[in-house]
């Protein structure tokens, strides 16, 4: 695998290449299978013109999609301001240790300073000792919590007021 990452916004036809890293980083993280549909679920919200979503993609010189970054902007109640939630950054297997990371963090970097945010904020497995060690060694901060997720049935519909 060539070794200069190039870091750029996924486009439309990325989305197949796309979903194929995210089910090699569903694997990794030994999660639940994701809906087959998935393509056809996140590319409407993805490329949308109003979206709040952006994925950045690292790419060899010679156009070979290598890992991914997705990202959201998100509200910090307690400072009272937005910030970018890196919801996830994975890169091929072979493309470990070379670089392409460091890039892509530089990228979502920048991406936050060009929507005028000050923060970003990620989490990552307590497992994954790689991952530790690389956003340590950026000068990241962990901040240790529990993520909890709880389904909601859609047919129980109450108000709220």
């Amino acid at each position: 695998m060539e070794h200069t990452p190039v870091i750029r916004r996924a486009r439309v036809g990325d989305l197949p290449r796309l979903v194929e890293l995210i089910h090699e980083h569903v694997a990794y993280e030994k999660s639940a299978p994701r809906p087959a549909d998935l393509a056809s679920r996140l590319g409407p919200r993805l490329f949308a013109e109003d979206s709040r979503l952006w994925v950045l993609l690292a790419e060899t010189s010679d156009g070979v999609v290598a890992g991914y970054a997705a990202c959201s902007a998100e509200f910090a109640f307690w400072d009272a301001r937005d910030y970018l939630h890196m919801d996830c950054l994975y890169l091929a297997a072979a493309a470990r240790g070379q670089g392409f990371g460091a890039a892509l963090m530089d990228g979502v970097a920048e991406l936050a300073r060009e929507l005028g945010l000050e923060q970003v904020q990620w989490q990552t497995p307590d497992w994954n000792e790689g991952a530790i060690r690389f956003y340590d060694r950026l000068g990241a901060a962990a901040h240790p919590k529990f993520r909890y997720a709880l389904p909601v049935a859609r047919s129980a519909a109450t108000s709220l007021s």
